[in-house]
């Protein structure tokens, strides 16, 4: 039987706990909602405070060449790369991830009709992320098409003749339901479509590999990603967007236009023409003008993962949120029997992202605000899921132990029953 004293040894022992250093966790708290909002990178601060105070304050538009402003998109997306599967060059960072998703599914959608303009089908599964489900529901209406939703176990039997398009979320955000990546990939190309893949609960939480280590039909076609989650770029950080570089440089024939064509995505920006020609490779898929301020907070939430190469990377980091997820699987099964709570997560490590959802039928969002009353905080999904993430950058084994100690005594005392975590906020 796991104890505390247990947890303690493994935190004692693990090679990326210095990693926790890099970032700022007030006292008291025990954080699992990495998954939503990632925690501040330490050297944020002083960074956005130098972006302002010189670099605004003194260089002026000055900074755009001198502290390189305008090269920030693509050296953030250079960072990026790497824990996407990518190559430096093929990952751009900004705007939203909605805003990305419509431009690349806009690009897919454009590629099939021109090609095979038979094919109407944009799939996607029933429970995806729904911005997701309604930038592809805007596009489908304005296209003549048809958005299919089904379960997950479901998607296969749906890869035919009429499908366009395969958008899913790599892992889902309400179960925390990793999809193969390679598999599904090769199944839609096998069925003549492309694929979109949306990284917002994959990136910096577990390995990804985007362009595939087997045949070329395992790569994906276009990615987009969040800035702000595992990858700890502050609220509301820039998201980032990836094109497979066969379809970047078909695009170059003028074939392709992504459909916000911004200045910025111009070959010659600074040329000012009236009439519009795509840079050159992910280049295009970029549309206005960077946000700088939160760009550079992002900087330093990537700068973690480069130091975390030195104790063995993204693997590493997967072994961890393993082993992080499944002791809270085990503790909450052994010390919550008889409370009322269900697994909604793959017991399967490879089939788990990097969280762990709990159904209960009743109180879900009480216990989850009573927790967050004692410290513990992690988030509620409508209608009845209690979500736990595990960030392996800075996530304790003591902290596993301690959240289960702390939903056990919501659970057992019936705290959670009281008014005041029964008043829902706006945010959940």
């Amino acid at each position: 039987m796991t104890t505390r004293k247990d947890c303690l040894a493994l935190d004692a022992h693990d090679k990326l706990s210095p990693l926790r250093e890099h970032f700022t966790l007030p006292d008291g708290v025990i954080y699992l909602d990495g998954n939503s909002l990632g925690v501040l990178p330490k050297a944020a601060p002083a960074r956005i405070q130098q972006v302002v105070q010189h670099e605004w304050g003194v260089g002026l538009i000055r900074s755009w060449n001198t502290a390189g402003w305008i090269d920030l998109a693509r050296r953030l997306g250079d960072g990026i790369a790497p824990l996407i599967g990518a190559e430096a060059g093929e990952v751009i960072v900004g705007d939203s991830t909605s805003v990305n998703l419509y431009k690349v599914l806009s690009a897919a959608i454009a590629l099939v009709k021109a090609d095979e303009g038979h094919r109407s089908v944009i799939l996607s599964e029933r429970s995806n992320f729904p911005t997701d489900l309604y930038i592809a529901d805007s596009l489908v209406r304005a296209h003549g098409m048809e958005l299919k939703l089904v379960d997950a176990d479901e998607i296969e039997a749906h890869l035919n003749e009429k499908l366009a398009v395969l958008m899913l979320t790599h892992v889902n955000y309400r179960t925390g339901r990793m999809h193969d990546m390679p598999a599904l990939t090769r199944a839609a190309h096998a069925a003549g479509a492309l694929v979109v893949w949306d990284l917002a609960h994959s990136a910096g939480a577990v390995p990804v590999n985007l362009k595939g280590d087997g045949p070329p039909e395992e790569a994906a076609d276009f990615a987009v990603g969040c800035g702000y989650k595992y990858l700890n770029g502050g609220p509301g950080a820039p998201a980032f967007v990836w094109a497979h570089p066969w379809h970047t440089e078909y695009m170059d024939s003028q074939h392709l236009r992504q459909p916000l064509s911004g200045w910025l995505g111009h070959a010659a920006p600074f040329e000012f023409k009236a009439d519009y020609h795509p840079a050159r490779g992910i280049q295009r898929f970029v549309c206005g003008t960077p946000p700088v301020l939160s760009m550079s907070a992002l900087e330093c939430g990537l700068d973690v993962f480069h130091a975390a190469e030195a104790y063995g990377g993204m693997d590493a980091l997967r072994g961890k949120s393993v082993a992080l997820t499944t002791l809270f699987i085990e503790l909450v099964e052994e010390y919550c029997v008889g409370q009322g709570l269900t697994l909604f997560t793959p017991r399967d490590p490879a089939q788990r992202g990097s969280q762990v959802s709990f159904a209960r039928g009743t109180g879900g969002y009480a216990i989850m605000q009573a927790l967050i009353a004692r410290g513990v905080i992690g988030d509620f999904r409508a209608p009845d899921i209690l979500r736990f993430g595990f960030t392996p950058l800075y996530t304790r084994y003591v902290d596993v132990w301690d959240a289960m100690v702390h939903l056990t005594q919501v659970l057992q005392t019936g705290e959670w029953r009281e008014p005041r975590f029964n008043q829902r906020a706006a945010v959940t």
